[in-house]
């Protein structure tokens, strides 16, 4: 990571920090210790949507299934949030090892897609060492993408100076589809979620663990 991005994340680790207590959308108060909540939306979020990956191929959502997916929402000029995001998920992938690819997957989806294309999606997962088998970049149609955040029960929203909305929550979905869990700020430690990916992987609940609390979308 360039020194530029790492100052500009460390300047704002205190910035997603309040924006996770106060709670994003609402809801952080509903979190429990480890970091993550059931999800109880119904909705498949790996529908028959076609998106395109940060090589220029061609990813439909609904091959995904089979395996659990690690959902997350960021953009290549985010100032900060998205890097703090990118980070955690690269020691998620750590964690993972070579689970990675092969038991279970991670796609982080462009939230502002009028500017990422595959080759700033590429030069970011480059630039994070997250351009790996197993995780993919994905940007497509302001439409599709709109269609997928909406499985989420999320939104793309730009402030009135240009920059785009941060998501701070990613998410588990199960191999069938169906969210399972949300994990939303620093509680959601890199080796919880890595090892709620493999027992979903083999099949185990991940819905039922000490200290979850139950939420809708």
């Amino acid at each position: 990571m360039s020194g530029t991005r790492r100052l500009a994340a460390r300047l704002l680790i205190m910035l997603m920090l309040c924006l996770s207590a106060a709670g994003c959308r609402q809801r952080a108060n509903q979190i429990d210790e480890k970091g993550g909540f059931v999800m109880s939306d119904s909705s498949d979020c790996l529908p028959n949507i076609t998106l395109i990956d940060q090589h220029g191929q061609k990813i439909s959502l609904s091959s995904l299934k089979g395996k659990p997916v690690l959902f997350d929402f960021i953009y290549t000029t985010c100032p900060g949030p998205c890097l703090l995001l990118t980070s955690r998920m690269k020691a998620i992938a750590i964690q993972l090892g070579p689970a990675l690819g092969k038991e279970a997957r991670i796609v982080s989806i462009t939230v502002d897609p009028e500017h990422d294309h595959p080759q700033q999606l590429r030069a970011y997962a480059k630039e994070f060492g997250a351009d790996v088998e197993g995780w993919s970049f994905l940007t497509g149609p302001p439409k599709q993408i709109d269609e997928v955040m909406a499985r989420f029960n999320l939104f793309r929203r730009r402030e009135g100076y240009g920059t785009v909305d941060h998501v701070l929550e990613f998410f588990l979905v199960g191999a069938n589809g169906h969210a399972l869990l949300e994990y939303i700020g620093d509680k959601a430690a890199p080796n919880r979620v890595a090892d709620d990916l493999e027992r979903a992987a083999e099949g185990e609940s991940v819905t039922s663990r000490e200290g979850t609390t139950s939420a809708a979308l």
